[in-house]
């Protein structure tokens, strides 16, 4: 999807009233883990290098606070997972063709839309029995 469209959807959905906190509790997961994430990734305020410029990465981070941030990647993963699914099950009851989710998703093909679907849907059935 081209930066314009993106910019695009954040500005539609932006727009959209605030429904109930119920089903908007694994975006906000999402969201407070990658402002953590974001954190390793921040550099220290006033630290930097001798030339003046930023330090890099967020100097007190240890290699534990990195591996911890590692390890939040695959929920992470999961959940952007069951949100995808979500959305693409609402796209699909209000009416939306695979052609169409394809497009939004920026794939070529609805083949492609529907495949992905798919797959989304299996990951998850065999992490929610165990099986990955």
């Amino acid at each position: 999807m081209a930066l314009d469209a993106q910019d695009d959807a954040r500005r539609r959905l932006s727009a959209l009233e605030e429904g109930p906190a119920a089903g908007r509790g694994a975006a906000r997961r999402l969201e407070e883990d990658v402002a953590l994430l974001g954190r390793l990734l921040t550099p220290a305020a006033g630290h930097r290098r001798q030339d003046g410029r930023h330090a890099g990465r967020h100097a007190d981070a240890t290699v534990d606070d990195i591996g911890a941030g590692l390890s939040l990647f695959e929920e992470m993963r999961v959940a952007l997972d069951r949100l995808e699914t979500q959305v693409v099950i609402e796209a699909r009851r209000r009416g939306m063709d695979w052609r169409q989710i394809a497009r939004h998703q920026g794939l070529n093909s609805s083949q492609a839309a529907s495949q992905r679907y798919q797959r989304l849907m299996t990951r998850l059935e065999e992490i929610r029995q165990g099986i990955r």
